[in-house]
């Protein structure tokens, strides 16, 4: 059997598949397409999360465009975050060019254009859908977490989270547990200390500083209502087409705390809220996060536990994640174990360093008969890459070089009159639009404080009456001797005594 004959029955057999799939394009061999051979990746198997990684320039947007559209067409709704801003473009059909039929001509895949069902998300002030959670929702300790807290800090939190409790009053916003941070170190000192506690000031100082620095990033436009609800993100178009939710971020590329926050919180309520699928036949939900070595460079190390043991537990519920970055080693090891998928496209070796990275990246995937993986990293061409996937028995299946399809929707951005059309007909923009500001612990601890002086006012005005109405014995002796001594008979008989004396 020749070489040839060899990878194509070893590449058919690695990415066979029983059930549903998406088809990502077609084996290379010694830089040559196999019009033979495709590279499918079983639905089934979507939840085990997954890497696209590779250097600027060299399709990575284009590869999560052609997966998101193959999820779409599956039914599968996706959840795509997007910071460049340059994936807008799927909401509408593409154009037959040349070069794309070219390459599907190779790859033997047919080709069609094609729009898909979009919603435009944001978390600031951007056109679209407003994401926002409250502060309750996040909780004490994911809430201490993102704030990086020590322990004592975060008990700190977990105080203030049951005082308000205890005495029903909602957490909704930064301003509201900001408020109370000042009310348990000022007015409400007693009443604390009295039923949860003392508390350093220092402690609260800290914990408020943390608070003021995520405001800073727009946490404050993140935290309120209304809060956006986890089965808006699961909805199916009339064609049974999935929508594709892409979060706006282009905004926010100097605010990752405000980036972590909102991707582990969107992570945690997911997992939360939605019930256990097991092995499904496919995904509930596939999140897309771009530039990821935004949240990793910034995450604190208890942050990145808390990540790491999101994506261990998610896929239980169906939901796939998938990390978009340059560089593989731009993922914690932790949380790298935890993928099932990996697409790498090229990455460049200009420096020393860069050969090194590229030589740890090579020992990340499996071996190959018919690759020299560390070499073949560098001389990728755009729209290729390597692939290696678990299939339906959860096996990995062969490391391929693969010529990746070419996306059916555009390859470019949406302009401002057609991200103006997609939100005017938008059920989730009108929802979501309006910013309700409820009673809550701020204007609950503002009338308490307010009763509170009115109090201290009414009893002072009280004792000052008091003091008018019932004078003291002191004041009522001197007030008796002064009408003695002033007296007209008191005057007569001083005279009298004095005029004696003189005529002595």
């Amino acid at each position: 059997m020749s070489k040839k004959e060899s990878f194509i029955q070893d590449i058919n057999k690695g990415y066979q598949s029983k059930g549903g799939s998406i088809v990502l394009g077609g084996a290379m061999l010694d830089n040559e397409p196999i019009a033979e051979t495709h590279v499918k990746i079983p639905l089934k198997t979507l939840n085990r999360h997954g890497l696209i990684a590779g250097a600027t320039g060299t399709g990575k947007t284009k590869t999560i465009q052609v997966f998101s559209e193959q999820l779409s067409n599956a039914g599968i709704p996706v959840l795509m975050m997007d910071i460049k801003g340059d994936f807008s473009g799927i909401a509408k059909e593409g154009k037959e060019e040349g070069f794309i039929t070219e390459r599907h001509t190779k790859i033997n895949i047919p080709y069609n254009v094609a729009s898909f069902p979009v919603e435009l998300m944001s978390l600031s002030k951007q056109n679209g859908v407003r994401l926002r959670a409250t502060v309750s929702e996040f909780g004490p300790v994911l809430f201490s977490r993102i704030l990086d807290l020590n322990d004592t800090q975060a008990g700190v939190v977990s105080v203030i989270f049951k005082y308000c409790d205890d005495n029903k009053m909602p957490l909704l916003d930064l301003k509201d547990i900001k408020k109370v941070i000042n009310y348990i170190t000022e007015e409400g000192k007693e009443e604390i200390e009295e039923s949860y506690g003392k508390i350093s000031t220092s402690t609260t100082g800290t914990i408020l500083r943390k608070i003021i620095e995520l405001e800073q990033q727009g946490g404050d436009l993140f935290f309120g209502e209304l809060s956006f609800e986890i089965d808006d993100l699961m909805r199916i178009d009339e064609n049974g087409k999935g929508y594709i939710n892409i979060i706006r971020l282009t905004d926010i590329q100097d605010k990752p705390k405000l980036f972590s926050t909102f991707m582990l919180s969107l992570l945690a309520e997911i997992y939360q809220q939605m019930p256990e699928k097991g092995d499904a036949e496919q995904p509930e939900l596939v999140i897309f996060i771009d530039e990821a070595h935004l949240i990793f460079n910034e995450a604190s190390k208890a942050l990145l536990e808390q990540i790491e043991t999101i994506v261990k537990l998610i896929r239980s519920k169906g939901v796939g994640v998938y990390f978009v970055t340059q560089n593989p080693m731009d993922v914690p090891s932790g949380v790298l174990a935890q993928l099932g998928l990996k697409i790498q496209h090229a990455l460049r070796a200009f420096t020393a360093n860069d050969r090194a990275a590229i030589k740890k990246t090579a020992d990340n995937y499996p071996t190959s008969q018919y690759y020299k993986t560390d070499e073949l990293l560098t001389s990728l061409g755009i729209g290729e890459a390597l692939v290696t996937a678990l299939n339906e028995k959860g096996i990995p299946t062969p490391l391929v070089a693969t010529m990746m399809r070419a996306p059916q929707s555009r390859m470019d951005v949406l302009t401002s009159d057609e991200i103006e059309q997609i939100n005017s007909k938008s059920k989730l923009v009108k929802k979501y639009s309006e910013e309700i500001d409820r009673e809550s612990a701020y204007e609950i601890l503002n009338k308490k404080i307010e009763t509170a002086n009115q109090a201290a006012v009414e009893q002072e005005e009280a004792s000052a009456k008091t003091s008018k109405s019932e004078p003291t014995t002191a004041s009522v002796v001197t007030k008796s001797v002064l009408k003695v001594v002033t007296s007209a008979t008191f005057i007569r008989g001083v005279f009298g005594v004095l005029t004696k004396i003189f005529k002595k």
